[in-house]
């Protein structure tokens, strides 16, 4: 079937099937999810889709947006509306203390990363309360973004105690890696998840629209001693992971 046939309104717009462009949205939604309107496949011009469908120009760029900012549709400076290709979700439990790389290697994902941030700096107050640190106290800090499989995945940024790990620039892949081999690797954690919305520096990293669901994980470890020995915060691409728990009575 044609784009143009799928999107005639005989069949699919009614008078009581709610909003017009709601009907729109969901008609482009099912086009994706069928195949009709394939990965990285253009969509016609608003104008087109307007004469096709006999809906007002607002009413389809209307829909267009929705699909856009649900991650569905791309918009391209002067190209058009584009099919995004479908993420990969990765489902992680919350039941073990792992870390990127041995996650996504347990998926058979290889990872890579972006550094944008990685040495020695003077410790905030927020850090410095948490990670138990006197004022003036000097902290080793890496911001970087993971990839899986070539996906952009993550934003991570970790700040540890100097005692803890000494050197940041030791850390090439898997800081956990570098944790154990210094026998500092954290035992247990305590982790806050909220749902956020992407500003545009992040959602240009991740490559997401701006807007986009997130999640922002903070994640405070410890030692066996109970010493804290790790502050992480990280913004996670809402499209591409599902996080699990076991729960027993």
């Amino acid at each position: 079937m044609s784009v143009v046939e799928f999107l005639k309104p005989e069949g699919w717009l009614g008078e009581n099937g709610g909003p017009r462009y709601v009907q729109l949205r969901q008609r482009l939604e099912t086009g994706i999810k069928s195949g009709v309107l394939p990965p990285n496949s253009s969509l016609p011009p608003e104008r087109e889709i307007a004469e096709i469908t006999d809906l007002s120009r607002v009413t389809v760029r209307k829909a267009i947006q929705e699909l856009v900012r649900e991650g569905l549709i791309e918009q391209r400076q002067g190209s058009g509306s584009f099919i995004r290709e479908a993420t990969k979700r990765v489902e992680q439990s919350l039941r073990h203390l792992t870390s990127f790389t041995e996650d996504m290697a347990s998926r058979g994902l290889d990872t890579t990363s972006q550094w944008l941030e990685r040495g020695v700096f003077l410790a905030t107050p927020a850090e410095v309360k948490v990670l138990g640190l006197l004022d003036g106290a000097e902290v080793a800090r890496i911001y970087r973004l993971r990839e899986a499989g070539g996906q952009p995945m993550a934003l991570e940024r970790a700040t540890l105690p100097l005692e803890i790990l000494p050197n940041p620039l030791e850390v090439k892949t898997s800081l956990y890696d570098v944790l154990d081999r210094l026998g500092h690797r954290p035992v247990n954690a305590v982790q806050k998840i909220s749902a956020i919305n992407l500003k545009t520096r992040e959602a240009d990293l991740l490559d997401v629209p701006e807007g986009a669901a997130g999640l922002s994980i903070e994640r405070t470890s410890y030692l066996a001693s109970g010493r804290v020995a790790e502050l992480t915060r990280s913004l996670y691409r809402g499209d591409a992971y599902d996080f699990v728990a076991e729960l027993r009575l």
